[in-house]
């Protein structure tokens, strides 16, 4: 049976819903006071084309999307976060929200949307064995940082855009089973890494219009809905559009490199034995993120009972 495994980490909650021992499903979560489905006053700072709004919202920009009538400028209305903040080379996006009557609170943490999913979820401790290492998170973690997914037949790169998400599919002849194969792990790719919004395929050219329609059943049969998608055309391309309430993995942890793999860094030192050395070399651009965040030097000096020394490699 699926379980859920959550790890409480430092500097992030991480979760991963295991079958048969792979990851079928991932979900990492930053601190954010502007979660899914939080609901609070916010103050209306301005007004933008199309009756749209720029909104303070707990500290926080947010976009509105419509603004109820009779709200000026400088207005305070209670809003619900209905898309998290996404991070994009450049133009981060950030939260949007809706208008709503219903009573203020916070949406809910990650380990209370696993409670809710019907999964059993096991919590993880770092002095018990590593289930989500052994169930692969680090090949997750460089698939979404990488882009390189391999599969039976041939390969996968991932790409995230900010315009879409792009999977190209690479792989030796015969064309048809391989682009079928393909169907089938950029599926499971899209659900592993938590991948919305528009999400565009390279699948090979198939000629015959019976091969590209096998290639769009797959997709129908291993993607769990909702999405919507386009036929494959002739020059073998397919677009599909899923709901993006959050950032993805790849977009998660692309925006911040560095951070991200300190985050993976102070996950590991958690694990070590009693003995382990105590002074360690980080890369350059990880050291500065560590001198930038001392709350995650604090919090694993308080897991370990130990204090480190860090050098820049």
């Amino acid at each position: 049976m699926p379980e859920w495994l959550y790890e409480a980490g430092i500097g992030e909650a991480r979760a991963a819903l295991v079958a048969d021992g792979a990851i079928v499903e991932a979900a990492i979560e930053r601190p954010s006071p502007l979660r899914l489905g939080t609901i609070a006053p916010a103050r209306l700072v301005e007004l933008t084309a199309g009756g749209m709004g720029r909104l303070d919202l707990l500290g926080e920009e947010a976009v509105i999307a419509r603004i109820p009538p009779g709200v000026t400028k400088g207005a305070t209305l209670t809003v619900e976060v209905v898309r998290e903040a996404i991070p994009e080379p450049g133009r981060p996006k950030p939260a949007r929200a809706a208008a709503t009557d219903a009573a203020p609170g916070p949406g809910p943490d990650l380990l209370a949307r696993l409670h809710a999913s019907g999964h059993p979820v096991r919590i993880l401790r770092a002095h018990e064995p590593d289930a989500l290492e052994a169930a692969g998170w680090s090949e997750l973690l460089e698939e979404a940082t990488g882009g390189a997914i391999a599969f039976p037949l041939g390969a996968l790169r991932l790409s995230p855009t900010p315009a879409m998400t792009l999977f190209d599919v690479d792989g030796p002849p015969p064309l048809e089973p391989l682009a079928v194969a393909a169907a089938h792990a950029v599926a499971a790719a899209i659900r592993r890494h938590g991948i919305g919004g528009s999400i565009g395929v390279d699948f090979p050219t198939l000629a015959n219009k019976a091969a590209r329609q096998a290639v769009a059943d797959a997709i129908d049969a291993a993607l769990p809905p909702p999405f919507e998608r386009t036929a494959v055309n002739g020059f073998g391309f397919l677009q599909i559009v899923r709901p993006r309430a959050r950032a993805s993995l790849p977009e998660l942890l692309r925006a911040d490199p560095a951070a991200a793999g300190l985050r993976a860094t102070l996950r590991r030192l958690e694990r070590e034995p009693p003995g382990a050395p105590l002074h360690h070399r980080l890369p350059a651009a990880q050291h500065a993120a560590l001198a930038n965040r001392p709350e995650w030097l604090a919090e694993l000096a308080r897991r370990t009972g130990v204090t480190r020394q860090w050098h820049i490699a």
